[in-house]
């Protein structure tokens, strides 16, 4: 506070010069007493009088609230305009203490972000809560950007390609995603290895031995340290007319070279869960690169682990022939994808349509277990169905449908099919469940057809009919 307003609060107040050496003192003193709520502190050493406190685990303990208000009693010893906020990550926690947040009435009440909502949090803080080069903020402001969801609404490849990777990090910042963690004794130092290539590379090639050779010292690091790579970045200098990169002017960071701003693409991958291994850590690399159109020539590479979780403790045993190595499925999948590309390892889901070739269909199962439709049946592909032809009882079966129904001949007496001619074979129908009568979808794709279960002796499986006015078609097969 200023000295007018100390004063007004204390006649009897004594100004004294400012003293690094007290300061420091009352800091430690301070951290210390933070440490009887949370075994995890960090002192801002940029911003002295902010700490970076651990709010995990308390659920049986009070949870978030009671810690926050303990927090406040105790920093209420050192100010008595104290004032404590929580959320998911760091940059909104300090965003929750901002002044403009709160009214007269609030008291400086703790105030808890929901989970979850850290970048709507942020949408009308200020930009200067948003960590950045004061250059790049006062670019954002010339151009009318003034708040923290201003620049989260910028697309990140432009902000990329402007402002560079410290541009994109401001950027993930004002998006609530936040690499900062409070820790137990102190910050852990950057895991990254950087390379120059001896000469500008226009292929993968040479990147793919780098990005091996890094994620080796990398994750033997990482093993000493106890913890496992829950996410990997990896960023490439590109060698283009937009900026000169003379070599051995890298600084340690990569990103500036003489003051000149260099052109990085960064992109990040994340394994299915935290792994200190550099087989399935690099295949998933290896197919995120296979996927990556080059613009320029590569003239460096960054690698960096920027997010990490503690090494799991799961032993094997070598007596106990059903254990498996929970990492070889992962780098499987990995080696799968980098092969064939993306969408080749896929699960099935039920669809709500009618028709017994759209009630299915495949989705992409990537790294975070989430699935994305991919909108289409493959030939030779397996999906999951309901057996909806079977009187009413639904039966989870397995059909394999072809990409295009076959024109196939059929001998229905009566309107029951009984014999089936289909490649050349006369093949005799044992049993026709049906006709299931389904007609619709005139606005995209009218149809109006009767569908039969068949099953054969000779094919020892069940298939699929319908009949439409295009005469008898062979959808598929049922095991």
């Amino acid at each position: 506070m200023s000295v007018p307003e100390a004063k007004s609060r204390c006649a009897a107040l004594e100004v004294l010069a400012w003293n690094d050496t007290v300061i420091a003192r009352e800091l430690a003193r301070a951290s210390a007493a933070f440490l009887s709520a949370s075994p995890q502190v960090s002192p801002m050493h940029d911003t002295p009088g902010t700490w970076w406190i651990g709010a995990g685990g308390f659920e049986t303990m009070g949870g978030e609230p009671l810690l926050a208000r303990t927090l406040l009693a105790l920093a209420n010893a050192w100010h008595p305009n104290a004032r404590v906020g929580v959320a998911d990550s760091c940059v909104a926690a300090r965003t929750a203490t901002w002044s403009g947040n709160r009214d007269s009435s609030s008291n400086n009440q703790p105030r808890i972000v929901p989970p979850g909502g850290c970048a709507a949090y942020l949408a009308c803080a200020p930009l200067s809560l948003v960590s950045m080069d004061e250059e790049f903020r006062e670019s954002l402001v010339s151009l009318g950007l003034r708040t923290a969801g201003a620049l989260a609404a910028l697309d990140p490849g432009e902000v990329e390609r402007r402002w560079g990777a410290e541009g994109l990090e401001s950027w993930r910042l004002a998006n609530g995603d936040d690499p900062r963690r409070p820790v137990l004794a102190r910050t852990d130092a950057a895991r990254f290895v950087s390379t120059e290539l001896a000469m500008s590379a226009a292929t993968m090639e040479p990147v793919l031995f780098i990005v091996r050779a890094a994620l080796g010292q990398l994750v033997d690091a990482l093993v000493h340290d106890g913890r496992a790579a829950a996410a990997i970045a990896i960023t490439l200098t590109l060698d283009d007319a937009r900026s000169a990169i003379p070599a051995g002017t890298v600084s340690s960071d990569g990103q500036r070279v003489r003051g000149e701003l260099v052109h990085t693409v960064t992109r990040e991958v994340r394994p299915a869960k935290p792994v200190a291994r550099v087989a399935p850590l690099f295949e998933r690399c290896r197919a995120m690169l296979d996927q990556w159109t080059l613009t320029a020539p590569v003239s460096a590479v960054t690698v960096t682990v920027t997010a990490t979780a503690p090494l799991g403790a799961e032993q094997g045993d070598l007596l106990a022939a059903a254990w498996r190595d929970p990492a070889a499925a992962d780098a499987a999948f990995e080696r799968l994808r980098a092969t064939l590309g993306a969408g080749s390892v896929v699960r099935p889901i039920a669809c709500d349509e009618y028709r017994p070739e759209k009630c299915g269909a495949w989705v992409e199962v990537t790294d975070d277990r989430r699935q994305t439709a991919d909108g289409s049946l493959a030939d030779g592909r397996r999906q999951t169905a309901d057996d909806s032809l079977d009187n009413g009882q639904q039966t989870a079966v397995s059909s394999r449908l072809l990409d295009t129904p076959e024109q196939v001949d059929v001998d229905a007496p009566r309107g029951m099919p009984r014999i089936l001619w289909w490649r050349g074979r006369r093949v005799v129908i044992t049993c026709a469940r049906g006709p299931e009568r389904l007609s619709g979808d005139w606005w995209k794709d009218s149809y109006a057809r009767e569908y039969w279960r068949c099953e054969s002796d000779e094919l020892a499986r069940d298939f699929l009919l319908y009949r439409d006015t295009g005469g008898w078609r062979l959808q598929g097969w049922y095991d």
